[in-house]
């Protein structure tokens, strides 16, 4: 907040003129603006920021202890937590089913499985002049439309087309827009993330036919858009790889595990026509991530989508011609390591591994150590490096290396940047408390 304020004040940056805020997958498009640039992203929540969050939200001091410490314990959902809304979401299903927290802790693994806990959690509130399966639909007509215009609000006479006007108040917000001098009442979801979440709902949902089409578009769009980037020759230049979260959510809802719960908790009947269609459905997705990183290569948005699907056998099957995996210079996030653990041990038989230039912090290899020390050819570059022993530690004492050539990029005095080839040598916890160059020194030697 210190950083934002301070931009908006002008004490930082002071001789700009120009203040962009945008989701992280638009960020290439801004590369058209004129001047030069500078680009800041707000990560979210701290480990501590988490915990503070959870204490102002629960109030009661004995749940607040008795469900953060639960989380604590699942490494992976308490990263998820890092971004404020799935924090707020998390919570909310949480305090709802405090009695079986344990078992909701252990259903929450992908993204997708924490929309899904959230709204089956409003949906025990609904109006039951509707049904599920009606409400789910015009929902996801209503976000599917705002999509393809690219519409974030939608006035009266949208929402009442859709049949949504009797249960407004669950997943949607009510407001007023200045238009022409006068007040205008408009609706909009109550984040735009769950616009996409329901749109892919509707896709599952759709006939085959529909389905099929709207599947279709929405790869060629990720083709068209650039979603899928490759390097460029200029290998100096950073690599985006942004995830289009309708693919994400649509692979995510395919889970079978997901869907089952989905349909248990909302005590939803799924027409047989509709379990077929989804298994048609899940087959297709299939073949395009086959599809995709053969023509691709193996990106970070295939991770996430075999990471949603939650298939360990599925992964193996597709990743079993691969025997190395290159992320060079792509910036990857703690949830991201937290999917790139989960793919390699899938997947034992990768051993070739290229972390170069990926901003991956000492945090973040612990989050990999599990794979790192099962590497035989690694390249990674580590910010934020202060003590050498974190580096041994986390790819494996005594681990015997092929390779090792350490570089101090020029990067920053007070943060250096670490470059590593990795050879064969044995290292150990015994030169832990030694300098940089002693420690290169003594395996070199």
């Amino acid at each position: 907040m210190l950083i934002l304020r301070n931009l908006l004040r002008g004490i930082l940056l002071p001789e700009s003129f120009m203040i962009v805020t945008a989701r992280s997958v638009t960020v290439d498009s801004l590369m058209n603006l004129k001047g030069p640039q500078r680009f800041t992203e707000i990560m979210g929540f701290s480990e501590r920021g988490v915990q503070e969050y959870f204490q102002k939200f629960f109030q009661d001091e004995q749940l607040f202890r008795k469900t953060y410490e639960s989380v604590k314990t699942n490494k992976s959902l308490l990263t998820a937590c890092s971004v404020p809304l799935l924090c707020w979401m998390v919570c909310f299903c949480l305090k709802k089913h405090f009695t079986d927290d344990d078992r909701v802790m252990r259903e929450l693994k992908t993204t997708t499985s924490i929309y899904v806990h959230f709204v089956s959690t409003l949906l025990e509130h609904h109006d039951q002049s509707q049904s599920v399966l009606t409400l789910l639909m015009n929902l996801g007509l209503l976000a599917e439309r705002a999509i393809q215009n690219q519409q974030v609000f939608f006035d009266e006479k949208s929402v009442a087309e859709t049949g949504l006007d009797a249960t407004i108040g669950l997943f949607l917000y009510k407001g007023n827009l200045k238009r022409k001098d006068k007040q205008v009442p408009m609706f909009k979801f109550m984040h735009f993330s769950f616009q996409e979440f329901f749109t892919a709902l509707y896709y599952v949902l759709l006939d085959d036919e529909e389905n099929s089409l709207k599947v279709s578009q929405l790869f060629n769009l990720m083709e068209w858009e650039a979603i899928i980037d490759r390097p460029s020759p200029d290998l100096r230049e950073r690599r985006s790889n942004p995830i289009p979260p309708v693919m994400l959510f649509l692979y995510g809802l395919l889970n079978e595990e997901v869907s089952s719960s989905f349909l248990e908790k909302t005590e939803w009947t799924v027409p047989h026509t509709i379990k077929l269609r989804k298994k048609e459905m899940r087959k297709t997705l299939k073949r395009a991530i086959v599809l995709m990183i053969q023509q691709y290569g193996i990106e970070l948005f295939a991770l996430h989508c075999l990471h949603e699907l939650q298939d360990k056998k599925f992964v193996r099957k597709i990743l079993k011609v691969y025997r190395s995996m290159d992320l060079y210079n792509i910036s990857l996030r703690s949830t991201d390591c937290w999917v790139l653990l989960y793919c390699l041990q899938c997947c034992p038989h990768i051993r070739d591994l290229n972390l170069m230039y990926c901003d991956l912090t000492v945090e973040e290899l612990k989050i990999l150590q599990p794979v790192l020390c099962m590497c035989e050819n690694m390249r990674l570059t580590v910010d934020y490096l202060y003590d050498v022993g974190d580096l041994i530690q986390n790819l494996g004492e005594s681990k015997i290396l092929r390779k090792l050539r350490v570089q101090e990029d020029e990067y920053s005095a007070e943060s250096p940047r670490w470059s590593l080839d990795l050879e064969e040598s044995i290292i150990s916890s015994s030169i832990k408390h030694q300098t940089y160059m002693s420690t290169i020194r003594d395996i070199q030697h």
